[in-house]
């Protein structure tokens, strides 16, 4: 199913933002509990200095500690690539490893990576492993995995196009997904648009907060009344 696409300028503010604020923005709007809709720590950013990135999910199951059923274990499935095609661009590639424990082997390494930027993904989403990282990291591409492996095993994709789960978040085909240091999120798509506006909002709370703390006239009482005047703006 094809995503309502955002523009590229609307896609462009959450390069912006941090996923930490947008997590905040979502809040506000009480469509999924706050413990939801994020990956846990088991999936790490592998270039923490990147910018954060935006795109629409392409997905893929893999294994790597066996060898596939038939074909070879590497560049077989290709056909895996008309289907990233059918997401809409910019695209971040979503896979999920299904061996116990997951990580053995690499299934993205330089020339994986490559293939993905050609394909206009802008980054890797896995409860796997990645390696050849100083390569990858030279491309912009970024990187969100598991741990690093220095063989790519008997990796090979398994099936694709359905809903995978990675560090225990269920993405499934065109889900916008939104990724920085701090690790990756899916964006709700019908509140895409409301997100940045909204985080805006919530990056001028924080600053009024941080000036009084470090203003000589701080004290409990003035940062009980800040806190108590904006509560009674929020409604709460």
């Amino acid at each position: 199913m094809k995503p309502s696409q955002l523009t590229p300028a609307q896609l462009d503010q959450f390069r912006h933002l941090s996923t930490c604020v947008v997590a905040s923005a979502i809040e506000t709007f009480q469509v999924r509990l706050p413990n939801t809709g994020f990956a846990d720590s088991t999936v790490r950013c592998m270039f923490p200095d990147g910018p954060p990135v935006v795109g629409y999910a392409a997905t893929a199951r893999i294994r790597a500690s066996n060898p596939p059923m038939e074909g070879r274990s590497y560049y077989s499935r290709t056909e895996w690539w008309n289907e990233i095609l059918r997401i809409p661009a910019p695209r971040l590639v979503v896979v999920e490893d299904l061996d116990r424990p997951p990580g053995l082997g690499a299934f993205v390494g330089e020339v994986h990576a490559n293939i993905r930027q050609a394909l206009e993904s802008v980054a890797l989403v896995t409860n796997g492993s990645v390696r050849d990282l100083p390569e990858i990291k030279a491309t912009g591409f970024q990187l969100f995995a598991r741990n690093v492996s220095v063989s790519h095993a008997y990796a090979h994709v398994f099936d694709f196009g359905g809903t995978v789960e990675v560090g225990g978040l269920k993405i499934s085909p065109g889900d916008l997904i939104h990724g920085d240091v701090h690790g990756v999120q899916t964006i709700p798509l019908d509140l895409a648009t409301k997100i940045p506006g909204v985080a805006a909002d919530i990056l001028k709370r924080r600053q009024s907060f941080i000036r009084l703390c470090r203003s000589a006239d701080f004290s409990l009482e003035s940062l009980r009344g800040a806190m108590r005047e904006q509560g009674e703006q929020d409604g709460r």
